[in-house]
């Protein structure tokens, strides 16, 4: 299975809701970090990718149509240049929430140390999160809120410039299906856009994962 949809856009811009709404269009399996987690050869795979190793596209999205998220996101010129009939997904927010909702997330996430006794594979994945992202994305000042800001939108940018605007759609999920369906060819459902992994619930799961982590 070729990708279909290419998620260019950073973390945090509704990627979770935007693969909930791909896949029910038919666009499906969606990859996101959460697909990540639960496969560790593929926690393997981003590693070797984030350390400067390359691996075969073919292989780690053999089961998937779309992408959206980190890791992924952080390779999207890559992608874009080996699935060439692939369409680029750039989801965008408005900055300030963006910002806020980083701050509020995935922030204080990389920032805090794991546990001694996590499990090896998450501290796999922590530290290739902490490569991909933190480090050479955003230089290691992900903190810095006037710097995250300008590499959000160096990010949009680049992709604007590099991405043919017949195989890009710029998308904000509080469009709803209208942009999104359009740009894909399908009908839109009657049920009402996913609305997924709000800051809350974010907060939650982290919670939720590191009392596990402590217990591991």
């Amino acid at each position: 299975m070729a990708l279909k949809v290419i998620g260019a856009g950073f973390g945090r811009t509704g990627t979770l809701s935007l693969k909930a709404a791909l896949e029910q269009l038919g666009f499906g399996p969606c990859y996101h970090m959460m697909e990540v987690m639960g496969r560790p050869h593929h926690v393997e795979m981003w590693h070797q990718l984030a350390f400067g190793k390359s691996v075969d596209w073919d292989v780690l999205f053999a089961d998937f149509a779309a992408t959206v998220d980190w890791p992924a996101a952080a390779r999207w010129r890559e992608l874009a240049d080996h699935y060439p009939e692939a369409k680029v997904l750039l989801s965008v927010r408005p900055f300030e929430s963006w910002w806020r909702s980083m701050n509020d997330t995935l922030i204080p996430v990389m920032k805090t140390p794991l546990p001694e006794n996590a499990p090896p594979g998450v501290k796999l994945q922590r530290e290739m999160a902490r490569k991909l992202v933190l480090d050479d994305t955003f230089g290691g000042r992900i903190d810095d809120k006037a710097r995250a800001l300008a590499v959000f939108q160096k990010n949009i940018d680049e992709v604007r410039a590099y991405i043919d605007p017949k195989r890009l759609l710029v998308f904000d999920v509080a469009e709803s299906w209208g942009p999104l369906c359009r740009f894909l060819g399908v009908a839109e459902p009657t049920e009402p856009f996913p609305r997924l992994n709000d800051t809350a619930t974010f907060q939650a799961m982290i919670k939720l994962m590191s009392a596990q982590s402590h217990t591991s």
